[in-house]
């Protein structure tokens, strides 16, 4: 098993700033891939990033260039820092991991709203 806790979200204005940390426990030294979604009200989670073991990184079209995804395999965690928010970047932000045998395993989310 394998226990992601997030944290960072809260609340900034557009053009803002916010970091999201999520830190992995339990059988960590299991994970392959590590990544962030989101989700709004009535609409399908998201990827948003993704990171592997090897460091190679995809991003969404909507957030490349203003997100960045990091990894400490050191200390089992993964960032993603946000720049240039806009409203539409308001979601609850799952950190997610897969492990090498593929179970997936989600956080509890946080949530992350752009306003003025």
């Amino acid at each position: 098993q394998v226990q992601l806790m997030e944290s960072g979200g809260g609340v900034v204005q557009p053009g803002g700033s916010l970091r999201l940390s999520c830190e992995a426990s339990g059988r960590s030294f299991e994970i392959n891939v590590m990544a962030w979604y989101r989700q709004t009200p009535g609409k399908k989670r998201e990827v948003v990033a993704r990171i592997d073991n090897g460091g190679s990184s995809e991003y969404a079209d909507s957030v490349q260039g203003r997100f960045t995804i990091s990894r400490d395999s050191a200390k089992n965690t993964v960032s993603l820092q946000m720049n240039s928010l806009k409203p539409a970047d308001t979601a609850v932000y799952y950190c997610y991991a897969m492990t090498l045998n593929f179970n997936n395993y989600w956080g509890q989310g946080t949530q992350v709203t752009v306003s003025s």
